[in-house]
């Protein structure tokens, strides 16, 4: 079944676009430009200072000044973020820049607003004012709560195509399954996951699709999304089964594929 319409209660609980650029010395001096192109979806915005955290072998040579101050030169990212008056953000750094919504209800289908049009104002403003003529990786990310309303074998396999190997593994019994993989698809790459867990203390399917390009034109960058999405999709509408689909049609608000 190809996903054709908006379900009222699908399973997509966010969805994230990401480019990852050569490190731009000037970037500073141009975010006040940026903010002002994007200040009419973006109207929020803040700087944020994320530090990693630090393990030291100094070894009996080092003085532990030195590898602190060097810490502090590289350890160190500002995140500039601006977020929507919905439930989106745009996160900027050095290298990279993100969209994270819990909000869009489409990627690109007709009936409310669209992911991929919040990606394009982004970026076509964002190329504006920064001169990237290659990013090195794209990435488009969908992670989807899917429903188990019983927990066992029968259950599962009349609402999932999964890779677990429940012949071995009980559903019944398991607290937790995880199945991590990463394949081509033509000239793209697809990281996939599944997981069994609890979540709010309902067990559930959480499926993570993570869709991604290397080293693509800038000026190229909507039509490899675009790809993208389709192999997201594509890999989703094959994990799914019908009963899956009865309950997005069901009532609530959410968010599709």
């Amino acid at each position: 079944m190809v996903i054709d319409k908006i379900f009222p209660n699908p399973t997509v609980k966010q969805v994230a676009f990401e480019i990852r650029f050569p490190t731009l010395f000037y970037i500073e001096n141009k975010i006040g430009d940026l903010q002002l192109r994007i200040m009419e979806q973006f109207p929020t915005s803040s700087l944020l200072f994320r530090r990693q955290l630090l393990f030291v072998d100094k070894g009996p040579e080092a003085k532990l000044e030195e590898v602190l101050s060097k810490f502090d030169e590289e350890g160190g990212r500002k995140i500039w973020q601006f977020k929507s008056d919905k439930d989106y953000e745009l996160n900027l750094a050095s290298n990279s820049l993100a969209i994270i919504s819990r909000y869009h209800k489409t990627y690109n289908l007709d009936g409310a607003d669209k992911f991929r049009d919040a990606i394009k104002y982004a970026l076509t403003n964002f190329f504006d004012v920064m001169s990237i003529p290659i990013v090195n990786r794209i990435g488009l990310r969908y992670i989807d709560e899917c429903p188990l309303p019983s927990k066992d074998n029968e259950t599962f396999m009349s609402y999932y195509n999964s890779v677990f190997p429940i012949h071995r593994f009980n559903i019944a019994d398991a607290d937790e399954i995880f199945f991590r993989t990463v394949v081509k698809r033509g000239n793209f790459h697809l990281i996939y996951m599944e997981t069994l867990k609890k979540v709010k203390d309902e067990f559930k399917l959480v499926l993570d699709f993570d869709g991604f390009a290397m080293n693509v034109k800038s000026d190229e960058y909507l039509n490899v999304t675009d790809e993208l999405h389709s192999i997201v999709s594509e890999e989703y509408e094959r994990t799914i089964k019908e009963p899956v689909y009865e309950y997005m049609g069901r009532g609530g608000v959410g968010s599709e594929q």
